[in-house]
């Protein structure tokens, strides 16, 4: 086995939301990847780290607790990252209820409208979709396909449940103030994710005004020009400079597990940040090397 240039990724979503992979199932790719580092950072919930972190245990990856909330100002819809938060922080565990119950609620409107629509669906088939995870647009989507109103989640998607489609219904949103604060207030690092991909590069200025620490630089569809700009930005503004693959899963659209490329140095300027001893890799390596046979070392 080669090891190559450390990498992390940190922004990846398990079935804890809207994710395909369990978080045990992530942290298995992680390994088979070398990956020296994820951040479970799942949409308006927690409840994916503790698997993850648990089957984590004696493989040399290291999983960061994380979380993106979405948020919405006068400006946009943004969506900010929290790296490092405390799971067990009462505020955070307190607003992610709500936004939960603020997700199932959305939920059953969207099938209200699908039902208009002539394309009914049942709330107990959703539910099971979902299992543990928050309901979210997803779960709905597989519904369709399983009732085969739609081709694939895809169709779903354009033809009814996609921003502006006759099942839209907006979520509920916290502003980008209070996003940043849960954050901080839970000891993680706020992050403002795909900024150039989300539009939200012109909004920067504001965001660090509101406490933002850092943005996620390096994203599958940030293109080399972006990368520039914001590696700019974060200089001009002492942000921190972040990346990850936003990863959902290998059916869906997006970036594969550990792409783009982020450098292990990413992280130790994170952890540095929330005031952890950085990660050293040496005695991890050498434990997931001694996992394997001396044949497939190569």
């Amino acid at each position: 086995m080669f090891f190559h240039e450390e990498r992390v990724d940190l922004h990846i979503h398990t079935t804890a939301s809207d994710g395909l992979f369990s978080p045990s199932e992530v942290v298995r790719l992680a390994v088979e990847r070398n990956i020296a580092a994820i951040a479970i950072a799942d949409h308006d919930t927690i409840a994916g780290i503790a698997e993850a972190q648990a089957a984590a245990i004696g493989t040399g990856l290291e999983v960061v607790p994380g979380v993106e909330l979405s948020s919405e100002g006068e400006w946009g819809d943004f969506h900010i990252l929290g790296l490092y938060v405390n799971p067990q922080d009462g505020s955070l565990q307190e607003r992610l209820k709500e936004l939960r119950a603020g997700r199932a609620a959305r939920a059953r409107r969207m099938l209200e409208r699908l039902a208009a629509l002539g394309k009914p669906l049942e709330w107990e088939q959703v539910v099971a979709l979902a299992g543990d995870a928050a309901i979210g647009r997803l779960h709905i989507a597989r519904a369709l396909v399983q009732r085969g109103y739609v081709a694939d989640i895809s169709e779903a998607f354009q033809r009814y449940l996609g921003w502006g489609g006759p099942a839209y219904v907006p979520r509920v949103r916290i502003s980008p103030e209070e996003a940043i604060w849960l954050i901080r207030k839970a000891g993680g690092v706020a992050i403002l994710a795909h900024p150039a991909a989300s539009g939200a590069i012109d909004h920067i200025p504001t965001l660090v005004s509101l406490g933002l620490q850092g943005i996620e630089v390096y994203y599958p569809e940030h293109s080399p020009e972006d990368v520039r700009t914001l590696l700019e930005l974060a200089r001009r503004y002492h942000l921190l400079v972040t990346g990850g693959s936003d990863f959902h899963g290998l059916e869906q659209a997006g970036a594969s597990l550990g792409t783009p490329e982020v450098p292990l140095r990413v992280l130790w300027q994170v952890q540095q940040a929330v005031g952890i001893r950085a990660l050293h890799r040496a005695s991890a390596r050498r434990r997931i090397a001694e996992s394997y046979p001396a044949s497939a070392q190569k």
